[in-house]
């Protein structure tokens, strides 16, 4: 597999990761601008999310026998779409429109990309495949972010919208340069006969409960920082956490290459559960939040490489259908984790952001314990 196909496909998950997290750190802006509640302006997060969540799916189970790259293309395209319509919305009702749109063009690359990526590797040079075009969206957080939240400052945060949008649009035009590639057709019934296996269903929940667990925190990171970061504090933090996912998810490549998906897995939710429990703790002062940011992002960046890898081998028969549904799961947990996170800061404030989390990481690792387990002695259905 040529690293020009690769590279091409990681740029993508770069510019719909810059979009997917970005507003995190530009929330007060957002919030002022818009002139709704910093937990209102969260909800866009959780917007998105669903919009991935359900069209991720339905677009999968219509587009069956196109040639990847007219997907991946017109995805960017329909991306872009949405991330101009943020750039120019007046209103949080146009704005949560070019969400969608934006979700929509998301959900049509980001699941193909992986699928293309997976399906083109050799067997054991998949997770390192994997970790590559995932390194896009990691690379959003340690460059797409942190810049992201100083254009903001600078410029204004509908700049940074439109800065997103020429990545779209720049990657969209190198689509046709990609090899021809068409995976199988998967309709819509077996799309549904791939969920309901049991195997596939609990890898799905993990990502879940993973995705549900980091985004209680990361969706309202810089109202939980406070004090210990403000301003262009706060861009140091986010690159701290960039580095750190940059760092986990090569080193889930090729720990999953060299010792399996099971051990990376119980490590990334246990690291997890752990930063997050000496969050709070750790916002006291700069530099334990940087190193704690540093922890975090290497955790949670090692949970989707060994995620990805273990559908492959669990749904072989229809390798893009298990990474669609696990694509809709990351959406559905960050959903889960805005909306609830949004909950816990108007319930009962800033400080039970972090413990929350925690606890939802911890069940995630017992889950993760008990289900590969079973999976070792459950034969997998064909």
């Amino acid at each position: 597999m040529r690293f020009s196909t690769l590279l091409v496909l990681a740029v993508g998950t770069f510019a719909v990761g810059a979009d997917g997290f970005i507003l995190n750190g530009l929330l007060p802006e957002i919030a002022r601008d818009l002139r709704v509640s910093e937990s209102v302006a969260g909800q866009l997060t959780t917007l998105f999310a669903v919009t991935y969540a359900v069209g991720s799916p339905v677009i999968a189970s219509v587009t069956g026998s196109w040639d990847r790259r007219v997907l991946l293309g017109g995805g960017l395209a329909l991306f872009t779409v949405g991330m101009a319509g943020q750039a120019l919305g007046t209103t949080f009702a146009v704005v949560a429109v070019a969400r969608v749109l934006a979700a929509l063009g998301a959900a049509a690359f980001q699941a193909n990309a992986y699928a293309v990526a997976g399906a083109l590797a050799a067997p054991e040079q998949r997770g390192r495949a994997l970790a590559t075009v995932a390194a896009g969206m990691t690379a959003s957080t340690v460059l797409g972010v942190p810049l992201g939240v100083l254009g903001g400052q600078w410029f204004g945060w509908r700049a940074v919208m439109w800065a997103i949008g020429v990545v779209g649009v720049l990657v969209a035009a190198a689509i046709p340069v990609l090899p021809q590639v068409r995976l199988p057709v998967v309709g819509l019934r077996d799309r549904l006969a791939v969920l309901v296996r049991p195997a596939v269903v609990k890898v799905l929940l993990i990502t879940v409960v993973g995705m549900f667990a980091s985004f209680t925190v990361f969706a309202y990171l810089p109202l939980l920082l406070g004090s210990a970061a403000p301003g262009a504090m706060l861009s140091w933090v986010l690159v701290a956490f960039g580095v750190g996912q940059v760092a986990g998810n090569s080193l889930a490549g090729r720990g999953t290459d060299g010792f399996g998906p099971k051990r990376v897995l119980l490590l990334s939710l246990a690291g997890m559960a752990l930063v997050f429990a000496l969050l709070n703790w750790a916002a006291l002062t700069l530099p334990t939040t940087l190193l704690i940011g540093f922890g975090a992002g290497a955790f949670s960046g090692m949970l989707m490489v060994p995620q990805q890898h273990r559908l492959f081998e669990l749904a072989a028969d229809a390798p893009t259908v298990a990474l669609g549904l696990n694509g809709s799961a990351i959406y559905v947990g960050a959903g889960l984790g805005s909306a609830i996170g949004g909950t816990v800061l108007a319930a009962a404030g800033t400080p039970w952001l972090a413990p929350t989390a925690a606890v939802i990481a911890l069940l995630g690792l017992l889950l993760a314990v008990k289900t590969t387990s079973s999976a070792a002695k459950t034969p997998i259905p064909a």
